[in-house]
């Protein structure tokens, strides 16, 4: 058989973050974007690492999106708040900043509140060049001591809301774990930062690589367990039930008059649902759900070909390594096994 006559496809909405990382797809925007993160003294070393491993993450997917590096305000070392002794790529200054997009000013619980006249004078100059602003942490107290909040939400750790409120009459403090509110970024907590930094990746790139990042990040938690394919999609409860239907019938895949019947909807009704929610049909969503199964059946554990092919529903090795090839561009057999 001659695969190279095979018509690629590409997944659905509903499926694609789940397939991201496997076909290496390139966003329409290539420009780099450029990510300075400043470390002040007893930063918080969690919510710098969640940022900085999302930005990471993203570059795994599709390459080269991101450049990040670190700054001080000096050229010392700087201790985070594990006792950890980081050393920054290089001193904060004006010229730095004109080489970033978004400067992220990563405080911590015992980052002392004061705020010299060259750090004010630093940010002032980033956001008057159009750089983007973010606070991690009590991070955004430094945005608002330098007037750069005003008329803006934001998030900070709840210890230090009071002291911005003072200094910040006309800034929005919220108790979310994190805001991004225009060219302004905060995040009180490590978590705040992690989803803080998939927000703006999202408004960047899309929630498709987001998903990617999100499954990667999940502790590669796919090694032992599929990930529910309802997890990440926004979907109606009628059409959440069928896809739990699809997702518990991929051996035997359910006949599309079976689904309607058991989710209590006609089949037209069931093909306009998924139309309208997930931009395809519901055979080529089932599909994709068995297609993206075999995939992680076939990375992470020791199963054969036959058996993989027989626990994802394909009637033979030909239509199976004929779907295979058309979503991932080479056959079952050339996958990389990843188990150990």
């Amino acid at each position: 058989m001659d695969l190279t006559l095979i018509e690629r496809r590409q997944f659905s909405g509903g499926m694609k973050g789940k397939n991201l990382r496997y076909l290496n797809e390139q966003s329409a925007d290539t420009r780099m974007t450029r990510t300075g993160f400043l470390l002040l003294e007893h930063f918080s070393l969690p919510a710098f690492t969640q940022a900085l491993d999302t930005i990471i993450t993203a570059n795994l997917l599709r390459a080269e999106l991101f450049a990040s590096r670190t700054f001080g305000l000096s050229e010392a070392e700087v201790i985070s708040d594990l006792g950890l002794v980081i050393r920054p790529d290089a001193r904060i200054d004006l010229a730095a900043l004109q080489e970033l997009d978004l400067l992220v000013v990563c405080g911590g619980y015992r980052t002392e509140l004061k705020a010299t006249d060259e750090l004010i004078g630093l940010l002032r100059a980033a956001a008057e060049r159009g750089v983007s602003l973010a606070g991690l942490w009590n991070g955004a107290w430094f945005l608002g001591r330098a007037g750069l909040l005003d008329g803006y939400r934001c998030a900070i750790h709840p210890e230090h809301r009071p002291a911005l409120t003072e200094i910040a009459k006309s800034t929005q403090v919220s108790s979310e774990p994190y805001v991004i509110d225009r060219d302004r970024l905060t995040a009180s907590s490590p978590s705040g930062a992690f989803h803080m930094a998939l927000d703006w990746i999202k408004g960047l790139h899309g929630k498709a690589l987001v998903e990617g990042i999100e499954d990667i990040l999940a502790f590669e938690e796919s090694r032992y367990r599929r990930i529910k394919p309802d997890e990440n999609i926004c979907v109606s409860a009628p059409l959440r039930e069928v896809v739990k239907l699809m997702d518990a019938n991929l051996e035997e895949p359910l006949e599309l008059e079976q689904l309607a019947v058991y989710a209590g909807r006609s089949r037209r009704q069931l093909e306009r649902l998924f139309k309208e929610q997930l931009g395809t049909t519901p055979q080529r969503y089932y599909l994709e759900l068995r297609i993206t199964e075999a995939r992680r059946l076939l990375q992470h554990t020791e199963l054969s070909q036959v058996e993989v092919l027989v626990a994802c529903g394909f009637v033979s090795p030909s239509h199976f390594s004929k779907c295979y090839s058309s979503y991932f561009g080479y056959r079952p057999s050339k996958e990389k096994r990843l188990v150990k």
